[in-house]
């Protein structure tokens, strides 16, 4: 689909476009200073907006007729429409998906030394609703927004033309696409993928499986808190909870960890762990354990485990406002759990990558929850999500990833 083969549009806006307009007393403040939502209960829903096709592209209007710039429009997303260009009559083609993908290119090759790393982060990076993460000649896009699925094709011709990539991964899995009215699946666009993929990252080798792992295959988000967690293991034993591929667990023993327990409730994600630590050379020293992390965790401390680092990286407990209560619930006794199990002196990093929870809020429920686990703490380190996984100021939900340090008496 492209933009020619929508209607025409009403009231003079530009040829093949349709018009939106946000209702009388709804905020066009926010979206004039960068905000880049408008919500369902902002939006004039006419009969002709409601016609619109997921994905469809259109001129927003605010109450008084003023175009506010192109926004791309989902009526069955609470998030009814996303600003795309302040441009009213800007064309969503490949040049324009290559412009964008350049700028967000151009941070990450400042930034790092190898290409391997998380491209485009959505919003922040002006393609609202799109993931990208690069592994060398490889990327992972995840279009989680109706439009990006419409026009995944000249994407994917700009993602080779910019990039220089010859294997192109679309992941469209997660809640994200629920929430848009899409299906899920994942396919090849471009090249061949013969397995995992080999990820260089903080001194260790991570295998990453593009096509049926977890989300793109390995979170580049939690790089710099890796680095920081493994200048804490010289000479430590430590337990790596919900581990994943590797995750903490081989940037630790990179930073000279004598032991290290990686346990998550994923056999397959376990098995690349250990493939991650045969290729670092470090396999002699690694260990898996599979199970539910509060089951193995209240084991250990039965079993009289002792670790000098323990770190606990949970998915999203917290992945909505409703489910804020009983996610803080949870932070708070991942953290009464695990606190016994650090030696005295010893170290825990806990980790949370819910949006709905404001830092204050976690922060406040390991304390609690490391109290309750009989401990005496000091806050070292706060640490956030890695520069390639910018924040759009505009936007809380941009900066979800929270990590917390403490050193327990």
């Amino acid at each position: 689909m492209t933009q020619d083969d929508l209607p025409d549009a009403p009231d003079g806006a530009p040829r093949g476009r349709a018009v939106v307009r946000l209702k009388p007393k709804a905020e066009a403040r926010a979206i004039r200073h960068g905000f880049p939502w408008v919500y369902a209960d902002e939006l004039v829903t006419d009969r002709r907006t409601s016609s619109l096709a997921p994905g469809a592209l259109a001129v927003l209007e605010d109450g008084d007729r003023r175009p506010l710039g192109l926004v791309t429009v989902n009526t069955k997303s609470k998030i009814i429409a996303r600003m795309l260009d302040r441009d009213p009559e800007a064309q969503i083609d490949q040049a324009w998906f290559a412009a964008r993908l350049s700028r967000a290119l151009d941070l990450r090759t400042r930034l790092y030394d190898a290409p391997y790393y998380r491209w485009v982060h959505a919003e922040a990076d002006g393609l609202p609703g799109i993931v990208i993460d690069r592994f060398g000649d490889l990327a992972v896009v995840q279009p989680n927004a109706a439009w990006a699925e419409t026009l995944i094709d000249p994407l994917t011709a700009a993602i080779r033309q910019v990039g220089g990539i010859t294997t192109v991964v679309k992941n469209a899995t997660g809640r994200s696409r629920g929430l848009e009215g899409l299906n899920e699946e994942t396919v090849l666009l471009a090249g061949a993928v013969d397995g995992p993929v080999q990820v260089p990252m903080n001194g260790a080798i991570y295998l990453a499986d593009v096509m049926g792992g977890q989300k793109t295959g390995l979170f580049f988000d939690q790089r710099p808190n890796h680095a920081f967690a493994a200048r804490l293991a010289k000479g430590a034993r430590v337990l790596d909870m919900f581990s994943h591929v590797g995750g903490f667990g081989l940037a630790a023993l990179a930073g000279g960890a004598v032991q290290v327990l990686s346990v998550d409730g994923s056999a397959p994600a376990l098995a690349l762990a250990m493939q991650g630590a045969k290729a670092s050379g470090v396999d002699g020293r690694f260990a898996t354990r599979q199970g539910d992390a509060f089951e193995v965790l209240e084991a250990l401390a039965t079993e009289g485990a002792a670790f000098d680092l323990v770190i606990c990286d949970p998915p999203a407990f917290a992945p909505a406002k409703p489910a804020l209560e009983a996610g803080l619930r949870a932070y708070e006794r991942i953290a009464r759990l695990a606190a016994p199990l650090v030696a005295p002196g010893g170290y825990i990093v806990l980790c949370s990558c819910s949006h709905a929870v404001d830092l204050a809020s976690f922060r406040n429920a390991c304390a609690r929850g490391l109290g309750r686990g009989g401990r005496r703490s000091q806050l070292l380190h706060t640490g956030f999500a890695g520069p390639d996984h910018p924040m759009l100021p505009q936007l809380a939900e941009s900066g979800y990833l929270k990590s917390l340090v403490f050193r327990l008496d």
